[in-house]
This record gives structure tokens, sequence and C-alpha cells, in this order.
């Protein structure tokens, strides 16, 4: 969905909004197309080895043994009643377990989670460490799971919970905090196996001219959530590409240097590819020299699968390409297939989501959103590129 314009706030797309929408859209059937090639991962990878990107670009392989490594997996940014990771993990652990049971029974190797700031950080430089340990906890759980995680951080989908003293900083001091926040985050992580990758932001913005103070997140919140935030108020004559760069090699220096060898990554929006005036200003060609790998959201729309193709097609800079997140949103399962199968060569990695609630649980649903999940979720099983070749 497009975000409203404003002055300076460049147009957002590619959002997932199914659950405002779901009456739009049907799952018209699942179609299931042409799969995979079965047994390209004769076995589940062992978690204990580290994910590098494969020589040349390619993408990954799971190190000492250099064997193909396909990211297959969901985002695990909230649960089916909205509620975000940080707002139940203490109480309900339980269920954080059987959800993540249930991710690797699907078939997921990668599962995509968003930690927000405002749990992690109590002061500029003060993180938490009851957040940290829980977090930790989880890590442990994927350890033994045989799941990789991709950890996204500085979120701060849910405005209310942002403390004043963050929004108050001005830019070098809010980085400053921002590169803390992924320090304490890497040094837990490489204690573990199971990191597939750190992911800096969420869908990072830069505007074209100057913003108000402490206008940090983007206005157009999905569901109360505001997905997109700026890493800057004022360009101040600077370009947008020079502030894109400075921010990643900023907090891409505090990660390596907590967790060395691990993949950094950024979620990119699909407009990171338009005019400098409409775009992200985060340049694929420009931000790829800093990243081990780029990330794109792509949510295809019915009948324009080529478009979105294309869009893939922009973000090819000589790096690994993830398809971070997908869903039938604007097109039905059937295409969504169809998209899934036609990226191959130009991804080498896709997510969609989980939130709690397996094809056992949606079968009995009359809800439409509950079928396009369902259709989504049975499209996941089916196309699993890590399938053995006897299934």
């Amino acid at each position: 969905m497009k975000a409203p314009r404003e002055k300076n706030k460049p147009a957002l797309t590619g959002r997932r909004a199914w659950a405002g929408a779901a009456g739009i859209w049907l799952v018209a059937g699942l179609v299931l197309g042409r799969p995979f090639p079965a047994g390209s991962a004769a076995r589940p990878p062992a978690v204990r080895q580290r994910v590098a990107v494969a020589p040349g670009g390619c993408g990954f392989v799971l190190l000492p043994e250099k064997r193909p490594f396909i990211p297959w997996g969901f985002n695990y940014d909230r649960d089916h009643r909205s509620r975000l990771l940080e707002d139940y993990w203490d109480t309900e652990w339980d269920t954080v377990e059987a959800d993540f049971r249930e991710m690797k029974a699907l078939g997921a190797n990668v599962v995509r989670i968003h930690l927000q700031f405002p749990r992690f950080m109590e002061a500029p430089r003060r993180p938490r460490r009851a957040a940290l340990d829980r977090l930790e906890r989880l890590m442990e759980l994927c350890d033994r799971l045989g799941l990789y995680l991709d950890v996204t951080g500085l979120a701060c989908y849910r405005k209310a919970d942002v403390p004043a003293w963050y929004d108050a900083l001005g830019e070098s001091q809010r980085w400053a905090a921002q590169a803390s926040f992924w320090a304490a985050v890497a040094r837990r992580g490489a204690r573990h196996g199971c990191i597939f990758a750190y992911d800096l932001m969420n869908e990072p913005l830069l505007p074209e001219a100057a913003l108000a103070p402490r206008a940090w997140l983007h206005p157009f919140a999905l569901g109360g959530f505001h997905y997109v935030q700026y890493i800057s108020l004022d360009p101040a004559g600077r370009s947008r590409p020079e502030i894109a760069r400075a921010w990643i090699r900023r907090l891409a220096q505090a990660v390596r240097r907590a967790d060395p060898g691990r993949l950094v990554t950024v979620g990119l929006l699909p407009n990171s590819l338009e005019d400098p005036a409409r775009g992200s200003g985060f340049a694929p060609q420009t931000v790829a020299r800093d990243l081990d790998y780029l990330s794109v959201h792509i949510y295809p729309n019915r009948g324009k699968l080529g478009e979105a193709l294309d869009t893939l097609g922009g973000f090819q800079a000589g790096k690994p390409v993830v398809i971070e997140e997908m869903f039938p949103l604007g097109c039905d399962a059937e295409e969504l297939g169809d998209f899934i199968q036609r990226s191959q060569g130009r991804a080498q990695g896709w997510l969609g989501f989980y939130w709690g609630q397996g094809p056992d649980e949606l079968r009995g649903s009359k809800k439409i959103g509950d079928a396009m999940l369902l259709g989504w979720l049975e499209l996941f099983q089916k196309l699993n590129p890590n399938r053995p070749a006897a299934e």
C-alpha cells in the first residue's frame, strides 16, 4: 500500500497491510506451479555452521564445508493478536517456543525477528540486561532447533513506547545510541551459531529536505505500527547516498567488532530504486558496497508480476539478494508462487510471514485473512527449496 504523500516525505510502497485490506483479496486457489529442484539440500543444515556469502556473490554457503545454503523462512514480527515479540516473550515463553518449533516443522531454516529499540536501551549507552538475556534465551532455542536468526534491530514500531530522550537526540548522538544497541546485541550473538545476519533497520528512509525536530518516525502507521523511520532529519548539504553509507558504516562497524564475520544487511523498500526525490535514499548500487547482501521487501500485485521482477532486477549489485518480505497481499497464492519461481537466479533467499497460527488452526476459520495466510503457508511448504529429494 502507498502511504499518503507529504512534503519531503517519499512515498512508501510494498507494506504489509493484509489485515486491514483482507476483504479485497480472496485466495482463489493454490496452483503449485513449477517447484524448486527437489533435494537442493539433502538434510537440514547444522546450526553450528556459520553462513557466509558464496564465492562470486552468487548465494550463500555454510562454513567450513561450503555447502550451499538457501534462506527460506518467516518474519516473526508479531503474533495474530498484533502483539510484538517483546510484549509476551517474558510471560508466555511456552508460546514463543511452540511458534519456533512450528516454523521449523513447516520447513523454515531462517526466522526474522524485529527487536524494539525502546525495549533494549534504557539510556543512549546503557542496554537493558534483562532484554538481552531474553534474546539470548531465544538464540539458545534456535541453536537447539537448528534455526538461523535474521536479527532486525532499532525498531520503534509502537510510537508510544519510544522514550523522549531518544527522540530528543541529534543525528550523531542518535547514531551513537544505535551503535550501542548493535554492539550489545552482537556481543550476545557472537556466543551462538544461530545468527544468519544482522539487519540494521527495517526500511530506513532519508528526507530530501529538513524535517521537523523529533520527526524520526514516518507518519504512516500500519495497524498502529510505524515500520518506517528516518535516519536523518536534515541532509544539511549532504547527498542522500552519502548519508546512507555513513550510517551503514557506523552501525556495521559496531556489529563487526562485536561479532566478526557475521553477515550485515538492511531491509530496503522497493522504492529505493526510484529517483532521489521519491526513493528511500538507499540506492542498491551504492549501499551494497558496505553490506554483505541486499534485502528487499516486495509484495507483487495481481497481473503485474513483471513489474515485481523488474524491481527485483534493480537490486542486482554484485551481492546476493534476499526477498526479506513477501506475502499474497496484492495477489493470490498462485501468483506469489509464480513470482517466487521466476525470481530464482535474481534472488537467493525468500522470507514470508508467520504470526503464531499454523495450517491446522487456520483451516477451520472462515475469515478471509486466515484463508490468505493458509494459502501462503501451504505454498511455503510446497515450494521449500531445502526439501530432501525423497519427499
